[in-house]
């Protein structure tokens, strides 16, 4: 009896309790189509699809002209001086710049005075300037004190092929990040279906588990009565005990695999971990979906998110030796500048003098030597294109295997489910069979069980061969991306 009421104890906790609130069920679809509005994968993979769309226009910028606006104040601690003339023996001798100047304006002031005799004309005679030995020492000082300038300038690229190929860059840019983006959506959608199916895997097993506890309460509460009559032996009351108690552990492990899936499953959807969802149907709902239905022209990698983006990389880097080749050539470039400017000793604004200063014209640049550095980034370009076509042809070796592995999955999963369906209509039989016999005295209690094992056995094998071949169907279609083909990803 102690016995007795050691596994009744136990059993109590499973009575069913009605919740709350009653969960939402989904279907694949349905879940599906929340993961794709509330995973974050997918949120950071649409923000790097807009950040290249601006980067992508930041880079077109650069055809337009570039138009800056500019002013300066400057303010001179100490003046430029400016000497002219030679040297001080120089100055003593006659020479310098006064010599020079007096040498060359005397006889141009005795011309004149000639033509001025006799008409009444009185000229002053030329003296030319005296000069002192430290004059052309002393310098004079040239500039004002205060310097303002103010004025726009612009500059547009006419001819520059490299800026024109890196263009190119930038809209391989924003092609690369839809395709991760699609990456995503892919990962995510196989995710969803993995995660889906493994509760419907858990609640497979749950199912099975809570038939066979209450298998097992049946049959002791009959052998119950049966000892309470005298007509079942202690040893047997003992085994009906102990095959239930073995069955309560294995019931709470499956109610709690479950509820582990569900919060899976809504992480992965990236909903709210206390949000009452559940997953709607059987896992024997998607046994007539176990066809293998792929031709060899159905298994291409053309739509492999993979081999896209490597492609994308490729085209990029194809770019990439253009832009570097196209620095060796010439740039031809159109600049225009207006500006005033002002000099002055105070800070009277009114009384400035500004003068206008512009210009316009054409800048040509041509690239003649950099020390190598144009010629190493070419082949730096070159050999980073050729690994990354090693690069392709590892991923797409493994991408193969990958297919390879799915189908070959598929294959034993669908074998597996007609063999365990078929044991199952068997077992299933068995089991009625032997219970009937059990109870009219025509088999054992070991019998009994021996023919439940069997039955649970054959159920657990036909749910994991349903669950192994949707796994592998979710991974397969995601390897093949058959899922999202369109930039919008609808």
């Amino acid at each position: 009896m102690i016995i007795l009421a050691s596994v009744m104890a136990l059993a109590a906790p499973q009575v069913d309790t009605v919740a709350a609130e009653k969960p939402t069920e989904i279907t694949l679809e349905q879940a599906l189509q929340i993961a794709l509005s509330e995973n974050i994968a997918v949120q950071v993979a649409d923000k790097e699809i807009e950040r290249a769309q601006y980067s992508k226009k930041g880079s077109y910028a650069a055809l337009f002209p570039k138009i800056d606006a500019s002013a300066s104040i400057q303010r001179t601690i100490k003046k430029q001086v400016m000497y002219m003339g030679g040297s001080d023996d120089d100055d003593e001798g006659g020479g310098g710049m006064s010599g020079m100047m007096s040498g060359v304006l005397a006889p141009v002031m005795d011309y004149i005075n000639q033509l001025a005799t006799g008409t009444g004309v009185v000229l002053v005679p030329y003296v030319p300037p005296t000069t002192t030995p430290s004059s052309s020492n002393d310098g004079i000082e040239v500039g004002r004190l205060n310097s303002f300038s103010a004025g726009v300038s612009a500059s547009m690229p006419i001819i520059n092929f490299q800026l024109w190929e890196s263009l190119k860059l930038s809209g391989n840019e924003v092609e690369l990040a839809v395709e991760k983006a699609r990456s995503s959506r892919l990962e995510m959608v196989t995710q969803v279906k993995q995660a889906y199916f493994q509760v419907l895997f858990a609640k497979e097993a749950a199912k099975v588990y809570k038939e066979v506890y209450e298998n097992a309460l049946a049959n002791k509460e009959k052998i119950q009565m049966r000892y309470e009559a005298q007509k079942a032996s202690e040893l047997e009351l003992a085994r009906a005990l102990t095959t239930l108690a073995n069955a309560i552990p294995n019931m709470y492990d499956s109610e709690n695999a479950v509820t582990l899936a569900l919060w899976q499953l809504k992480a992965v959807m990236g909903v709210d971990l206390d949000l009452q969802i559940d997953t709607k149907g059987e896992l024997h709902d998607y046994a007539e979906e176990m066809t293998i239905l792929y031709g060899e022209n159905e298994l291409s990698l053309e739509n492999n998110s993979s081999m896209r983006q490597l492609e994308l990389q490729a085209a990029q880097l194809a770019s990439a030796v253009k832009t570097s080749k196209y620095a060796n050539l010439p740039s031809l470039s159109l600049g225009f500048a207006y500006q005033y400017s002002a000099m002055a000793n105070d800070y009277n604004f009114s009384n400035y003098k500004w003068t206008p200063y512009s210009y316009v014209g054409l800048s040509l640049n041509i690239p003649i030597f950099a020390g190598g550095q144009r010629h190493n980034a070419i082949k730096a370009a070159q050999l980073q294109a050729e690994e990354l076509d090693i690069q392709k042809l590892e991923t797409e070796r493994r991408l193969r295997i990958a297919i390879r592995q799915n189908l070959n999955t598929m294959e034993t999963a669908m074998r597996s489910f007609d063999a365990a369906d078929a044991a199952l209509e068997a077992s299933r039989k068995s089991y009625d069979i032997t219970l009937a016999s059990y109870e009219i005295g025509g088999a054992t209690l070991t019998d009994l069980n021996d023919a439940q094992l069997a039955l649970t056995q054959a159920q657990l094998t036909a749910g994991q061969s349903i669950f192994n071949y949707l796994t592998a169907k979710a991974s397969l279609e995601g390897a093949l991306g058959n899922d999202f083909l369109e930039e919008n990803n609808e």
